[in-house]
């Protein structure tokens, strides 16, 4: 991984629209070139500093994209600034539209993708996929009418599909996501008796 420098990272904010941040500063700029980047600051610095969550972000888009599942294109690694272990990429954005803007702004069309929504998130629970970040603001519908995911560092893979109680503790994220936003009249029975349908459906 190579080290940004102080003027290129000053490059990228001044140029750049910062899409996301927090009380520590930037987390996702979308670059002049079109491109993006995502910044890591890391809680367990100890760890990073061997496995920066950067690289960890790019090995899980290529385990996913290996599986079949769309992702962003990771262009690059790169150190912000090592002595307080920031990492970033810096990715082509995979295109189509997050499911919670689909749901609120298109909502017929996101009921019309319900059935297909339980089917994907049961493919990735037979996939031995269990994504805690599970929600619709992680999810994109692309233009081909696939999902793909967008923000799955803390994805973790399993040997087989989930065992039931995984997949309960992962809808339970997905429900606790859509209680802190808030979110009125989403289809939670319909989600569930569809994935239930899907499960229950002869391999």
């Amino acid at each position: 991984m190579r080290i940004v420098s102080a003027n290129e990272l000053q490059n990228w904010l001044q140029n750049g629209e910062v899409l996301e941040q927090d009380s520590h500063g930037p987390k996702v700029v979308h670059l002049a070139d079109g491109s993006f980047l995502k910044i890591f600051r890391s809680r367990r610095p100890l760890l990073a500093r061997w496995l920066p969550e950067a690289v960890r972000f790019q090995r899980n888009a290529e385990r996913l994209q290996q599986l079949g599942i769309p992702t962003p294109q990771i262009e690059e690694c790169a150190w912000l600034n090592r002595d307080q272990v920031i990492s970033a990429c810096r990715y082509q954005p995979l295109a189509g539209t997050p499911l919670d803007k689909l749901f609120h702004q298109q909502r017929p069309l996101f009921d019309a993708q319900l059935p297909a929504l339980a089917a994907y998130i049961h493919s990735l629970h037979q996939k031995g996929i269990y994504f805690r970040s599970l929600h619709l603001g992680n999810i994109l519908l692309t233009a081909e009418r696939q999902f793909g995911l967008i923000d799955f560092l803390d994805i973790r893979f399993k040997r087989g599909p989930l065992r039931r109680a995984m997949v309960r503790r992962n809808f339970a994220h997905l429900q606790n996501y859509l209680q802190r936003r808030k979110v009125q009249n989403f289809p939670w029975d319909e989600l569930l008796a569809a994935y239930r349908v899907v499960s229950s459906s002869p391999a």
